[in-house]
């Protein structure tokens, strides 16, 4: 996900040996001095996803409507297409994916998730 000129925040879903899954959320700046980038990472671990999406939602909401109530955080809605890719690009390769399967569909177990997932 681009976020301005000189910063980029990727989202990655990483396997351990085990078949088990985490996600990676990388923040990549540019540094103003050098060609090269700063990063910093967040492992996130299954059993903190619905924790940690929790803690942000309630946070963000926070911002919005206690701290910033008059700000238009929609005016940011728009995508903006990578430097290197034309529009129609950036569209396409936004889509969502039409045939992810859930992880009970994939692997065939119930891990006790009962609510329903965004597929991206």
């Amino acid at each position: 996900m681009k976020a301005g000129k000189r910063r980029t925040y990727f989202f990655d879903v990483r396997a351990t040996r085990g078949n088990d899954y985490f996600l990676t959320i990388t923040e990549s700046r540019k540094r103003f001095d050098s060609d090269g980038y700063d990063r910093h990472k967040i492992f996130l671990y299954k059993e903190d996803f619905n924790k940690f999406i929790k803690g942000l939602n309630e946070t963000v909401d926070h911002v919005k409507t206690v701290l910033m109530p008059d700000f238009d955080f929609d005016a940011f809605n728009h995508d903006t297409p990578y430097e290197e890719e034309t529009p129609q690009q950036a569209v396409s390769e936004s889509a969502p994916e039409q045939n992810v399967q859930s992880t009970e569909e994939t692997t065939g177990e119930d891990n006790g998730a009962s609510e329903e997932v965004d597929k991206w």
